[in-house]
């Protein structure tokens, strides 16, 4: 890839907390220049502007305008994902949001296909697939190192969000709960590990009726619980592995790993899919024990923004990117099958496919 091109200009919608750490990292990559930011406070894109001399405040009607800007960068929250997304395909850019997709899963379609029809590129968040812990464990099962992926498990165990989160209502309400908000974290990593879905079985619950915040400003205020908070269930996959799949906001505690990969010649530790660079193990059949597995891939470090860097050097480069809509739709038809599968006591065939995302080079994105 030509390191040569002048860097993707992207402009960012939502200047929240969780812009912070994208800024950081999308000022130092190469291949994109953040140009210009927007919010609906425009307090918040005032102080990035101040922060970052080269990047500018302006309204999101003046960035969708700015026929400089090639990427929309989506950080609203996620009932405005699909509304931003669309405005950006409408405006002719291409558009990278922070996950889910969108909201509904239909909602994902209308912006493929519109997408496709207007030319224009669609990315999404989760990036930390991209990272050195589980880009290591990819280099490993494409080298054949646990055999033929046959089962995997993925568990991410919590009792909710209103002990620590400043407004923890929207958790509880439709687009919420641990499928919709953990569960992108680890599909995605299983879909880049294993290749895309084809069916999925579920159950879920709602253990708690109403949840009591205890964190501050609204310790004590009561939270009417709307969508499951415990959904589990099976993935089936196109390559004839299955996973075995639990979210909760439901459980005090447990000892159980993040995600296994189950090989017939070993099987893989692979690390915390929310993160980007945790110790990865390995057990191989004829050693019988677990081991750690030596990794020297860049981006160990909180990387967020990585997708967005990959999919403008993509852009420049002609290739294709790797966190893509694609993916991101595919993962959230994924999520919400759990959810139509406990409702309708069924077995769902998956709609939708997604290409395996290409391994990330490990020189392919510089630093400035």
């Amino acid at each position: 890839m030509d390191h040569t091109m002048n860097p993707i200009r992207a402009g960012v919608i939502g200047c929240g907390v969780i812009s912070g750490i994208y800024f950081q990292n999308l000022t130092r990559f190469e291949s994109v220049e953040v140009a210009a930011c927007a919010d609906l406070n425009p307090a918040l894109s005032a102080a990035v502007a101040e922060k970052y001399p080269g990047i500018q405040a302006v309204t999101t009607e003046q960035l969708l305008g700015d026929s400089s800007i090639d990427i929309v960068l989506n950080l609203t929250q996620p009932k405005f994902h699909h509304e931003v997304m669309k405005a950006g395909i409408e405006a002719g850019k291409h558009v990278y949001g922070e996950k889910p997709l969108s909201v509904e899963f239909e909602e994902s379609a209308e912006l493929m296909g519109l997408a496709e029809q207007r030319g224009v590129r669609v990315g999404c968040a989760p990036d930390t697939f991209l990272g050195a812990g589980i880009q290591k464990c990819r280099e490993l099962i494409d080298a054949g190192a646990i055999g033929e992926p046959i089962a995997a498990t993925a568990f991410f165990t919590s009792h909710g969000v209103e002990n620590w989160h400043p407004g923890p209502g929207f958790y509880y309400t439709r687009g919420g709960g641990p499928m919709l908000d953990m569960g992108p974290y680890y599909l995605t990593a299983l879909v880049n590990l294993l290749g895309p879905a084809k069916s999925v079985t579920g159950s879920a619950r709602a253990s708690f009726s109403e949840r009591t915040i205890t964190s501050e400003p609204l310790n004590g205020t009561k939270i009417k619980v709307e969508v499951a908070t415990h959904v589990s269930g099976t993935v089936n996959f196109v390559s004839g592995a299955i996973a075995t799949v639990l979210t909760t906001f439901d459980i005090w505690g447990a000892k159980l790993p993040f995600i296994e990969i189950y090989g017939s010649e070993g099987s893989l530790s692979v690390p915390n899919p929310n993160n980007f660079g945790d110790p990865v193990q390995i057990l191989a059949r004829e050693k019988g024990a677990w081991e750690d597995v030596a990794n020297t891939r860049p981006f160990a470090e909180n990387s967020r923004g990585l997708g967005v860097a990959d999919m403008a050097a993509s852009i420049s480069a002609g290739e294709p990117h790797r966190a893509s809509g694609a993916l991101a739709s595919h993962v959230l038809e994924i999520l919400h099958a759990f959810g139509n599968s406990a409702d309708s006591g069924q077995r769902v065939e998956l709609t939708t496919t997604c290409d395996r995302p290409a391994p990330l080079p490990v020189d392919l994105l510089r630093l400035v």
